[in-house]
């Protein structure tokens, strides 16, 4: 044969293939309009469904808990309530979640603003008990939604003053693990129980955040400074503790581990604004404190800041006593029930304990041992992730409270005033360097202890062999 011939034979080939494409059917189109993704319920299912896992998100965001765990906690609950294919995103201040239902519908998403930020761990807890309980298919989505709804209206286990009390007897605790004489520590319950009623009375009025630090580091700095003048301290009973002590209970209340969390989970943005808020509030703190001390200099009083912090057998025991004791009040001002009060005290002591015995026995700087001592407690927080009962948050607000840099950051303020701008923010990186060791160490700790969790599944399955017939 031909070349020629060969070419002939291979386009007479080509054109009846071609022609039979043409004149033939193709295989069916039924497959391929199979409208892709995953099988959700109604309508009125995922709206409800997004509202319950909204509302959770809101709780939970509003406490203090990290994105990374409220957008787990939404993802499960949407997952146990049927809905897979749920996407969740978190900022500061909003909370935005979506439903795919693939080619066949439009998806559903639904936004919340978080307005508020309040600390009641008795609401947390009774949050986390109906979680619990609905993964473990004990309620059914309407009886969640109900006990959610109750628990969130519910007035609070206790009278305010209760809570004013606990922010006091935190300050007190802060005083005594500082060593401070007895005089002092109830002048500093005192001073702390004068500011949080008179942060609640601002607060009412609706007075910005800021302004609010700003009034309680006067208070806090201009009350001691007064009674110093006056002479109701006496020598050697270091007055500046009060000042540091109350500068704890109002640093306390920042988000400072949400926010070193989020910023390890990649969730940026609302690390950016948790670091924006403390920023704001720790200015607003600073700015009180030294305008109180200006103003004690044009009379003639100078505070100042308090030497070495005594050691020995005998103050060990003493603060780890005063570090549980800092730690329950914490979390009796945020309305916790006796049984989280004990959990509490004990991660307290723990903690405290740890970054005693680095400090002072084994010579380890207060960062590393802040960060050590945080590990400790992270570690904590996570096993009771495993075991329940109480919930993790309150482990970690409060167990972390006592390694505030309450001190260190007077001084730093202290220094700012007096002995010029160089001074001074050496010591106040080295405060905010504590805070950041802390929530370094709280996040880390949790993170090895947690128990694993599974993956959310994937609703975007191919359909099965059944499906396909």
């Amino acid at each position: 044969m031909t070349p020629g011939q060969r070419f002939t034979r291979r386009v007479r080939s080509a054109l009846r293939r071609e022609a039979y494409g043409l004149l033939h059917a193709g295989p069916p189109s039924v497959q391929l309009m199979r409208p892709l993704g995953p099988r959700v319920p109604d309508d009125a299912r995922v709206q409800q469904v997004l509202d319950f896992c909204m509302r959770v998100g809101e709780v939970l965001l509003s406490s203090g808990e990290s994105a990374d765990e409220t957008s787990r906690t939404m993802l499960r609950l949407a997952a146990v309530s049927g809905l897979s294919a749920v996407d969740v995103d978190i900022t500061f201040t909003s909370l935005t979640m979506c439903c795919h239902r693939g080619m066949s519908a439009a998806p559903v998403t639904s936004m919340r603003l978080v307005r508020y930020r309040s600390l009641d761990l008795t609401r947390l807890e009774e949050v986390a008990r109906i979680i619990e309980r609905l993964e473990r298919a004990e309620l059914d989505l309407d009886a969640a939604a109900t006990e959610l709804s109750e628990a969130v209206s519910a007035p609070h286990p206790y009278p305010r003053w209760v809570a004013t009390t606990g922010w006091a007897g935190l300050a007190g605790s802060i005083a005594l693990l500082l060593g401070a004489a007895p005089l002092t520590v109830l002048v500093a319950f005192l001073v702390t129980a004068c500011i949080d009623r008179l942060g609640r009375l601002l607060n009412r009025w609706g007075l910005p955040a800021f302004f609010q630090q700003v009034v309680g580091g006067m208070v806090a700095t201009g009350a001691t400074l007064a009674l110093f003048a006056v002479g109701v301290f006496p020598p050697g009973t270091q007055p500046s503790l009060v000042v540091a002590a109350s500068i704890t209970v109002l640093l306390s209340g920042l988000s400072v581990v949400g926010t070193g969390q989020d910023a390890i989970s990649s969730y940026y943005v609302t690390a950016a604004g948790r670091a924006a808020e403390i920023m704001l509030l720790s200015a607003g703190l600073l700015t009180g404190v030294v305008l109180a001390l200006k103003v004690g200099f044009a009379f003639g009083v100078a505070l100042e800041v308090a030497g070495e912090l005594p050691t020995g057998v005998a103050q060990f025991g003493l603060s780890a006593l005063a570090g549980a004791l800092a730690a329950a009040s914490f979390s009796l001002a945020g309305y916790a029930r006796p049984r989280p009060l004990l959990a509490a005290g004990l991660a307290g002591t723990l903690g405290w304990s740890t970054y005693g015995a680095l400090t002072q026995v084994a010579a380890v700087g207060p960062i590393a041992a802040t960060g050590a001592a945080a590990v400790v407690v992270g570690l904590a927080t996570g096993l009771l992730r495993r075991v329940g009962g109480v919930s993790p948050l309150v482990v970690t607000l409060a167990g972390i409270t006592p390694l505030l840099p309450g001190f260190s950051a007077y001084r730093g303020f202290y220094q700012l005033a007096v002995e010029g701008l160089a001074e001074g923010l050496v010591t106040v990186t080295i405060a905010l360097g504590t805070g950041l060791a802390l929530a370094a160490g709280v996040a880390f700790g949790d993170f090895v202890a947690r128990p694993r969790q599974q993956p959310v599944p994937d609703a975007w399955d191919p359909p099965s062999e059944a499906e396909r017939q």
